[in-house]
């Protein structure tokens, strides 16, 4: 049976948050938190009468500060990262194909998709995909900074994300332009980035864009490699 996780939004850095649960069982975890939403995270839990048993980062974010630490502080949870990004504090480094297990029966797998970062994990869960930054919808994240590479990106979309069955439903860690979940099926047939590019030109694209850098980057990513807490906590 597929079950859609519950998704929260922050405006201003148009960040989704997911809480994923299965109805019979009182654990939940929570993928992309963000600082300023730690008390409205946890007021969904409790409305649900549900018990944070993981908090997951899918990759070193730049551009919010995340709230996995204070989650972890006020629950108990444990923090779940990727182990190429450098965050150092969590209890648990995934590699790829690791497997989180909640619930009486729930498993999350994970998929390294390097290319946004060089750390960055995608999350497959009963048919759904959480895609960080590398996979949005119509479009896919940017290159240019913390160990990211054009080609990396393209390699773990065209051979890793697509390679998942087209029924799986992508949900990206941002959207700009008020969408909210698309399909693999979808991405591989329209994505504007990849899905008329070959690897050279997706590349050469990439590498010309010429982005401003995140506005919060310089706190965001010290921050986050201590999972948003103040360094010395």
């Amino acid at each position: 049976m597929n079950l859609k996780p519950i998704q929260l939004f922050d405006p201003k850095s148009s960040t989704f948050t997911y809480i994923l649960n299965v109805p019979g069982s009182p654990d939940a975890v929570i993928i992309d938190p963000v600082d300023v939403h730690w008390e409205r995270d946890l007021l969904h839990l409790q409305r649900l009468n549900l018990k944070l048993t993981y908090v997951m980062e899918t990759h070193t974010h730049a551009d919010h500060v995340t709230s996995a630490g204070k989650l972890r502080e006020m629950t108990g949870a444990k923090a779940v990262v990727p182990s190429g990004c450098g965050i150092s504090p969590a209890d648990i480094q995934l590699r790829d194909g690791d497997v989180i297990h909640f619930g009486a029966h729930e498993e999350i797998r994970a998929l390294h998709t390097p290319g946004h970062t060089s750390g960055s994990m995608s999350y497959i869960w009963r048919g759904n995909v959480f895609t960080g930054d590398a996979l949005l919808i119509n479009g896919c994240g940017r290159t240019d900074f913390q160990g990211g590479s054009a080609e990396a990106l393209y390699d773990s979309i065209t051979k890793k994300l697509f390679d998942l069955n087209e029924t799986t439903l992508v949900w990206p860690c941002h959207d700009y332009k008020g969408q909210s979940v698309s399909s693999i099926a979808w991405e591989k047939r329209h994505n504007a980035r990849v899905s008329k590019c070959d690897r050279a030109a997706f590349v050469n694209y990439m590498n010309k864009l010429d982005l401003p850098k995140p506005k919060l980057i310089d706190i965001a990513v010290p921050a986050n490699h201590n999972l948003g807490l103040p360094h010395g906590v």
